[in-house]
């Protein structure tokens, strides 16, 4: 009974090999995979990642959708400009047929490619002696078509009004995700985080170890789910990577604060003001008040007259080293309208003519003294004529700190 319960077993396994052998033979192996291709669409923006059940309406299967967009070197992150693949959406049975038309020929293209554009290649592999070639193509190209003449689009896919110029009419856009972005993102934040050599170079930092490579760190990533349970239910890529996806941080970014900004008409209006020294003014003010018949003696007074004037100087002074700073950044030549004095005075571009030349300072040092007076004039309520005397010793006084506003 052993023996005949052996043999029986063994035609059992022999039979199943032959029916394997004959099942996945090339011959009908193709001959069943174009009966199957279309049952899967292949495409670049599968519409279930807008919602699952976005691929079926009662106007039959929503048109998949492939884009085929050169590669731009213009700096966007857009589709064409990655290397994110095709997708595929529909019965996961298929997906053996799907893999066939996605592996890659030595010359770099995949066999769909060389099927599209009917190489010799493709010719001599689908070529079978009992079907012939454009029966079996026609069945593969099939995942890449679509039944019906019309795009048909579902109502659970975002959807965009937008407006043309015919006669007021509009295109409805439906708003799709690029799968292959999505999961080249992934890929590419998983290598980041958890490849093995940044996994020795985080070691390192650790043991506090010397490296000739540096690594990168991304914080605050979200990781987004699509599918729940049945991942395969989105796409072939969602499937493979477990329905989860990586969604980098989006919030706004953190502007720094400018507490100078730049001029573009007028120093002496936009940058520093009168109530700026309104103290020194006041104090000045004081001092001319108080008059050469006063008890105290004149060198303290005139000692106070050269500190307040020199507070206002070197307030000014403050300023415009403040500005300086900012120039590179915010000035702009196209659009200010500086007088050309100030530009010298306060602009990188002009660090040249600033260092060699001083008729520029000349005309600065002017303005400064007629500055200080008209401030006087506005701050005081009650303000004494100066003479000519006083004015020319004020801008005498200015002009000796020729150096420090260079």
């Amino acid at each position: 009974n052993k023996k005949i319960k052996s043999s029986m077993q063994d035609d059992e396994v022999q039979r199943i090999k032959s029916e394997a052998a004959d099942k996945f033979s090339p011959e009908q192996w193709l001959s069943d995979a174009a009966k199957r291709a279309g049952q899967m669409s292949i495409t670049t923006h599968p519409c279930t990642f807008s919602h699952p059940s976005a691929r079926k309406n009662k106007n039959g299967y929503v048109t998949s959708v492939v884009a085929k967009i050169n590669r731009t070197p213009d700096g966007y992150l857009k589709t064409g400009n990655v290397e994110g693949g095709n997708d595929a959406l529909g019965n996961a049975a298929v997906l053996d047929v799907y893999k066939f038309l996605m592996l890659t020929m030595n010359d770099g293209d995949t066999l769909l490619e060389h099927i599209e554009k009917e190489s010799n290649l493709a010719k001599e592999l689908l070529s079978l002696p009992s079907e012939g070639y454009d029966i079996i193509k026609d069945g593969l190209t099939s995942m890449i078509k679509s039944d019906s003449m019309d795009a048909v689009t579902s109502s659970k896919i975002k959807q965009v009004y937008f407006p043309v110029e015919d006669n007021n009419s509009y295109h409805l856009i439906s708003v799709l995700s690029n799968s292959g972005l999505i999961f080249e993102l992934r890929k590419r934040i998983d290598d980041l985080r958890f490849s093995d050599k940044q996994k020795e170079l985080r070691e390192l930092k650790r043991s506090n170890l010397y490296s000739e490579r540096g690594f990168s760190e991304i914080y605050d990533i979200t990781t987004i789910g699509f599918g729940g349970t049945k991942p395969q239910n989105i796409s072939v890529l969602n499937n493979q990577y477990g329905g989860k996806a990586r969604l980098l941080s989006s919030i706004p970014p953190q502007l720094t604060k400018r507490d100078i900004h730049f001029p573009n008409k007028d120093f002496f209006k936009s940058v520093i003001r009168f109530y700026d020294i309104r103290e020194s003014l006041l104090k000045l003010h004081g001092i001319f008040k108080t008059g050469i018949d006063s008890s105290i003696p004149r060198r303290n007074l005139e000692c106070g007259r050269d500190n307040h004037i020199e507070d206002i100087l070197d307030r000014i002074i403050e300023r415009m080293a403040a500005v300086r700073t900012v120039s590179i950044e915010q000035y702009r030549e196209e659009t200010s309208t500086l007088p050309h004095y100030q530009k010298v005075w306060l602009c990188v571009p002009y660090l040249e003519e600033r260092q060699q030349q001083n008729e520029w300072l000349d005309e600065l040092c002017e303005v400064i003294s007629k500055w200080i007076l008209a401030a006087y004039r506005k701050v005081v309520k009650k303000p004494l004529t100066l003479g000519s005397a006083e004015r020319n010793y004020i801008h005498a006084l200015i002009d000796s700190y020729r150096e420090a506003l260079r």
